[in-house]
């Protein structure tokens, strides 16, 4: 059995993981095709931390859980970054879907509980 503080800690790790996530996302629209220096460091050292902290929370989580969490928090973060940094349309629509997801982290999260 997996001690409670350690599933715990590897939410929060999942849920870093997922911030991590946004950052690649948003700054590959920012690497310009990966011709400018900074951005594309920026952006791959936050792929590559996302992904090691993926790996590190899967260690107890279950694979699907995770994987949903974390693409879900990165979709959600990512499409709300892209309304406040870049225009993108935030039409009704695409925020009720983005609150569905929302709401399908948050049910995973508890049906692990």
């Amino acid at each position: 059995m997996i001690p409670h503080g350690v599933l715990h800690m590897n939410w929060i790790i999942l849920f870093i993981a997922g911030l991590l996530e946004i950052g690649w996302a948003i700054g590959l629209k920012y690497t310009d095709g990966f011709s400018r220096l900074w951005p594309t460091l920026g952006t791959a050292l936050c792929l590559v931390a996302s992904f090691l902290l993926l790996g590190v929370a899967m260690k107890t989580l279950p694979a699907g859980t995770a994987y949903a969490v974390w693409v879900g928090i990165g979709a959600v973060g990512t499409a709300i970054f892209g309304i406040v940094l870049f225009g993108e349309s935030a039409d009704l629509l695409k925020l009720v879907s983005l609150a569905f997801i929302c709401a399908g982290i948050i049910g995973l999260k508890l049906a692990h509980s």
